[in-house]
């Protein structure tokens, strides 16, 4: 039997990332890496994904994780991106037309949390990036995206520009650490989540530096890639 590969790609604000899956969501390759284009439109984006996904191996259908609110492979919001030519941009059929396989979108928060939670309960995924993002599950189904990252915070910022990577490094890391755990707070009066998932690439710097809750977890930002398998699930 002829094993079904899938290309994972994860679209950050910051970098770019990409993998191969196997049926079981295992990385066959290393993770490759390159940064996002400055600026970001669409136009600088997927030629800069092909280029970085040439030299993976064969697959046969794509994933991808992406920075904002996309529904049916169409683009509705790109905020980390800062470009307006992402509103309404088909970037499933570019991807599809540009690497000839079939593509499906996630948002990337959406994505790092199908690679990690139990699918028990209500649950619920923080990334902590070039922005703050959220994905929530019941019994591992993922609820409608909400971008709770542009709701008001604190001192008049939203969540994603105080969480955000430009935030944590204008306030300092213990100070960011302190925002945090309010968010994660906030966070569980929302929802009441069972369990919450801390990733994205500043979650490593709350390792040591902060006595977890039970119901709180730090996993690898590999999950932004390893989660696409997921969203063939039902094939």
């Amino acid at each position: 039997m002829t094993q079904i590969l899938t290309l994972a790609i994860d679209i950050g604000g910051s970098g770019l990332k990409a993998s191969v899956l196997d049926t079981l969501g295992n990385m066959t390759v290393d993770r490759v890496r390159i940064p996002t284009p400055k600026p970001s439109p669409p136009s600088a984006v997927v030629p800069t994904l092909v280029a970085l996904t040439r030299e993976l191996p064969e697959y046969h259908r794509i994933s991808v994780g992406f920075p904002g609110v996309v529904r049916g492979g169409i683009v509705y919001t790109a905020p980390n991106l800062g470009n307006k030519a992402w509103k309404g941009f088909d970037l499933g059929t570019a991807l599809t037309e540009a690497l000839g396989k079939p593509a499906r979108l996630i948002n990337d928060a959406d994505m790092q949390g199908l690679g990690v939670i139990a699918g028990d309960g209500v649950e619920m995924v923080v990334t902590l990036g070039t922005g703050f993002g959220t994905g929530l599950y019941e019994n591992g189904r993922p609820a409608p995206h909400l971008e709770i990252a542009h709701l008001p915070f604190q001192c008049g910022q939203t969540y994603d520009k105080a969480l955000g990577d430009a935030g944590r490094r204008h306030v300092g890391n213990r100070y960011w650490r302190l925002l945090v755990e309010e968010a994660v707070g906030h966070m569980r009066t929302l929802t009441n989540f069972d369990h919450l998932y801390l990733g994205g690439g500043n979650a490593k710097r709350l390792v040591d530096k902060w006595e977890l809750p039970n119901d709180v977890t730090i996993v690898s930002n590999h999950a932004g890639i390893t989660g696409g398998i997921r969203l063939w699930d039902h094939d």
